[in-house]
């Protein structure tokens, strides 16, 4: 698999769809994903990702410190930040709190929402897309706001069609809409980072700039699979038939930091996640990020977190 891939099959990606709301002009409403909304779909996820798909009419978003973009039917907007955000459309109204209008979630968690003054009509579906810490170094690349148009993207046609498909069905009340549409969601913001990869300029440094990059994205790739192994630096250039000195060059000139501190702040994520999430002891998570004794991956962490795995398994909790 290519590093995108890799990163995304241990980040947990999942979601729901929350909200199919209705609204006529002039309207204007403000929120963000709460943690409640995220619990009928999954435990509530470290990073969080707010979507919309317009089936009908149109809107504007509006990020403080961004500017205003309008998104029509047929049409996406990604907040990869989860960012409060006012949208509508119409005369400049203060916007209304969605938690305000949101009616109570169904048996699916399925909420709707009616609101507006009677004008032209739009149509679209709320839901987010979550993970854990282990999505945060792509976000963090990420622009705060991501208008997407399906036709840009490669499959765009088949992407549109089975958005709008799956809309449908749920609007009537159908079985299984609502599973559809969330994997489409993970689809959609698959590609809409592949996309944005494919944007950047060639002169791009950081860890989205890694992900593209031949040499830089073939290690991150190795090291994200098979990070309990004792890797060097001369381990992953070899791997690479690469020199040590050419590879930790072009490895830290893309990336932005040197090959082994990547891999460790890599394992204190991995390691964070399973002090949280599991409860396999200290000495089994250490062996799994790829220390070969305990006392070895409680001074990296203590280095990393600022205090022991085992007290921070507590403040987690």
């Amino acid at each position: 698999m290519d590093a995108l891939s890799d990163l995304l099959s241990v980040v947990g990606l999942s979601g729901g769809v929350f909200i199919d709301a209705e609204f006529t002009e002039p309207w204007s409403v403000a929120g963000r994903v709460s943690a409640e909304a995220c619990r009928p779909f999954m435990p509530p996820p470290q990073e969080v990702i707010g979507f919309h798909y317009v089936t009908e009419g149109r809107f504007r978003v509006r990020i403080e410190g961004e500017p205003d973009c309008e998104i029509g039917a047929g049409e996406a907007v990604m907040l990869p930040r989860n960012d409060m955000h006012a949208f509508g459309y119409g005369r400049d109204l203060p916007p209304i709190l969605i938690s305000d209008l949101i009616q109570p979630p169904n048996a699916l968690g399925m909420s709707r929402m009616v609101h507006g003054g009677g004008g032209a009509r739009t149509r679209l579906i709320c839901g987010f897309l979550g993970g854990n810490e282990q999505l945060r170094p792509l976000l963090v690349g990420l622009p705060r706001v991501m208008p997407l148009r399906l036709a840009d993207l490669p499959g765009g046609d088949w992407l549109e069609g089975g958005l709008a498909y799956a809309a449908q069905t749920l609007a009537e009340g159908r079985p299984g809409a609502a599973t559809v549409l969330t994997k489409i969601s993970e689809l959609l913001f698959t590609e809409l980072v592949r996309h944005y990869l494919g944007e950047l300029p060639p002169e791009q440094t950081g860890w989205l700039a890694g992900l593209r990059d031949p040499v830089a994205g073939r290690a991150l790739s190795l090291l994200h699979t098979r990070v309990a192994e004792a890797w060097t630096t001369e381990a992953l250039a070899g791997e690479l038939a690469m020199s040590r000195s050419a590879f930790a060059d072009r490895f830290t000139a893309v990336v932005g930091q040197p090959p082994m501190r990547y891999l460790t702040a890599w394992r204190m994520q991995l390691a964070r996640q399973k002090l949280r999430e599991t409860h396999a002891n200290v000495a089994q998570i250490a062996f799994d990020v790829g220390y070969e004794s305990e006392a070895a991956f409680a001074r990296a962490f203590r280095r990393e977190c600022g205090v022991p795995p085992a007290q921070w398994r507590r403040d987690a909790r």
